[in-house]
């Protein structure tokens, strides 16, 4: 049955099958996940334990050692200084973090903006080239095989095409008076540099980062669904500072997305004709709430940085 089933996904991903460099259209938005009921569980997926010895279980390991250390793991696919497991918190196992098992069962995906099915495939390719601002691994290669079957193995139990609690982040509404990028300052300060860096660039053990890096060279691209203010907010809301997440309001959570992406990242892989404005009519005046070709402190956002 396993077999049978990732093949079906793999049928379905035929058409991204070739690597190499790529305009994925968009970061599909999923609709937000049900709050879960008084009593009711979070999906638990299964332990390393109690993995087969056999080819499965070798490659649901090969796609966990791809998840965790991507970036060492596969330095030809990233193009920045993330793994997976920055955005998809405990090896993509924590609820409310966009956990994996709570993704792969939601692919295919219909999306009604532009008409067109996305596969979990093509959903893997666009973190690649947005949040790790690299190259997307071919629908077919060893790397996607793994990550695949690692997200169908976590996913073991889990209704398949049902929405539920724990996938995703949870959304948390635009406060009534705004944000403030000159509030989420002071909350970086106080909440996030320790971790991340006054300069927001990261933290580094030798050449690899144990903090990710929120802006600059090394961090998610300007295509990355993170750049959008209320996506990083809600994302923040629930699992920051580590391991302290829903102690920020809901008011800092946004003040301070805000104040994350108020800074120069790598270009957006989809730029229009070299132009911002083109770029940001066409991709980002629509997509949620974010500063891609606006003005802030005198600057237009958007022009990259390398």
């Amino acid at each position: 049955m396993k077999k049978l089933l990732l093949s079906a996904f793999a049928l379905s991903a035929i058409g991204t099958a070739i690597a190499g460099p790529m305009a994925m259209e968009d970061q599909s938005q999923l609709k937000p996940a049900p709050v879960k009921a008084e009593g009711e569980q979070y999906h638990v997926p299964p332990l390393e334990a109690d993995l087969p010895d056999n080819a499965y279980g070798e490659m649901v390991r090969k796609g966990h050692a791809l998840f965790v250390d991507t970036k060492r793991q596969a330095p030809e696919l990233v193009g920045n200084g993330m793994n997976c497991v920055n955005c998809h918190m405990d090896q993509g196992r924590l609820a409310n973090a966009a956990p994996m098992w709570g993704a792969y069962t939601m692919y295919p995906a219909y999306r009604k903006k532009n008409d067109k099915v996305n596969t979990y495939a093509e959903r893997i390719q666009g973190c690649f080239q947005f949040s790790m601002d690299g190259t997307p691994p071919a629908a077919d290669s060893e790397e996607m095989t793994a990550l695949m079957t690692y997200s169908y193995w976590l996913a073991t139990g889990a209704p398949t095409g049902v929405e539920i609690p724990g996938r995703g982040y949870p959304e948390v509404a635009q406060p009534e008076g705004g944000y403030s990028i000159e509030r989420g300052k002071q909350v970086y300060a106080e909440q996030c540099a320790i971790c991340h860096s006054d300069d927001g660039l990261g933290q580094k053990v030798g050449e690899h980062y144990v903090f990710p890096p929120l802006w600059g060279k090394d961090s998610f691209n300007w295509g990355a669904g993170m750049h959008r203010i209320n996506t990083a907010a809600s994302f923040i809301k629930a699992n920051m500072p580590l391991g302290k997440g829903n102690t920020l309001s809901d008011q800092q959570a946004w003040d301070v997305a805000a104040f994350m992406n108020s800074h120069e990242r790598p270009q957006d892989p989809r730029l229009v004709d070299g132009d911002v404005e083109k770029t940001r009519v066409k991709f980002h005046a629509n997509d949620g709430v974010n500063l891609y070709g606006e003005k802030v402190n005198g600057v237009v956002l958007g022009q990259g940085i390398k």
